[in-house]
């Protein structure tokens, strides 16, 4: 078996050079909790025959891993309210285990940790990112609808006993939970983890939230908490797209992913297929493939669909822009939701 130090640079490059090593990939639209910037309050979602399956997920991403991507990052909806979705996770693990993969990670909402820690770091997974938006239960539910703060805070912790690395998720909204963003920042320190602040993207149109009256800019949230702990230049990287900082008297990384006001599109290195098999070669563009024609033709092998997918994303990469135009004050330039897109 060919390790990871042994293996060819990626092969997936764009129209810009960007090498392509990063894949986020939804397993369902379906989520428990409703956050007034990811959807509407009421949601119709995909009728299964329309998703893929938990088989058809794991052929893409073996097709991405042969294609030299490294790391998978499993998202929703919420990823671990999708049935049997263990079975899936645990498959992947074993690309993993076998140095396919580098990493192997989920985005969630926390809700199912309490039950699932345990599992998730038998397959593999040693690092999640956990969205925490609140830390006042009354506002938690306003800002989820229909989310316990509580059983998200002991899930965070079931996963820490687990020895999973937690990173917390904030999407700071002005006027609804700006005045929390010191006590995130505490509650990080408290607990030793890391934290990244969000800037709402606007992906779907959500009648009952003003985005361009809620949306508050890194720099504000960065100038608040350096008031309070002077912030460092961190040259720490995940892969991502958060610029880290760090605090003299803590060893955690604050991180700011600022899609509006500093575009991070330059080092872009990755793409999402959503759960319906559409590859999206970038969050804040339609430009897209449909992978599940491949995956659903009829006497076709593993192999030959794994062949056929990756003559398709090598393809598909002349597709990828060089970056997005959000625009807070045009109408939504996405119409899909963000439990849509794969993260």
């Amino acid at each position: 078996m060919t390790t990871l130090s042994q293996a060819p640079q990626p092969r997936l490059t764009d129209p810009f050079n960007r090498s392509i090593s990063y894949l986020r990939i939804s397993v369902t639209d379906r989520c428990d909790f409703r956050c007034v910037y990811c959807m509407s309050e009421v949601m119709t979602f995909l009728p299964k025959k329309q998703i893929l399956t938990l088989e058809e997920i794991e052929l893409v991403c073996k097709a991405f891993t042969e294609l030299g991507v490294d790391k998978i990052r499993i998202t929703g909806g919420e990823p671990l309210v999708r049935h049997n979705v263990m079975s899936l996770i645990n498959r992947l693990g074993e690309l993993k285990k076998n140095d396919q993969l580098n990493e192997l990670l989920i985005t969630t909402n926390g809700s199912q940790l309490s039950k699932l820690s345990d599992d998730l770091k038998s397959a593999g997974i040693n690092r999640i990112n956990v969205s925490l938006d609140s830390l006042d239960a009354d506002k938690f539910k306003t800002l989820t609808r229909t989310g316990e703060l509580a059983t998200v805070l002991a899930g965070i912790q079931s996963a820490k006993k687990s020895g999973i690395k937690v990173k917390l998720n904030a999407v700071i909204l002005k006027g609804r939970n700006d005045n929390e963003i010191l006590h995130l920042v505490n509650y990080a320190r408290e607990h030793n983890l890391d934290i990244s602040f969000i800037e709402e993207m606007p992906l779907g149109n959500i009648e009952e939230h003003d985005r361009a009256e809620c949306f508050m800019p890194s720099d504000e949230i960065r100038a608040l908490i350096n008031d309070q702990y002077p912030l460092i230049n961190s040259s720490a990287t995940t892969g991502g797209p958060s610029r880290y900082y760090q605090m003299a008297d803590s060893d955690i990384k604050i991180g700011f992913i600022s899609p509006h006001s500093h575009n991070f599109c330059s080092d872009c290195n990755r793409v999402r297929v959503t759960v319906e098999g559409r590859l999206l070669l970038c969050l804040g563009n339609e430009h897209s493939v449909d992978l599940k024609t491949v995956l659903r033709q009829d006497n076709k092998d593993e192999h030959e669909v794994i062949k056929e997918l990756k003559k398709m994303i090598i393809k598909a990469m002349n597709l990828k822009p060089e970056r997005h135009h959000f625009d807070l004050d045009d109408d939504v330039q996405v119409i899909r939701f963000m439990n849509m897109t794969g993260g």
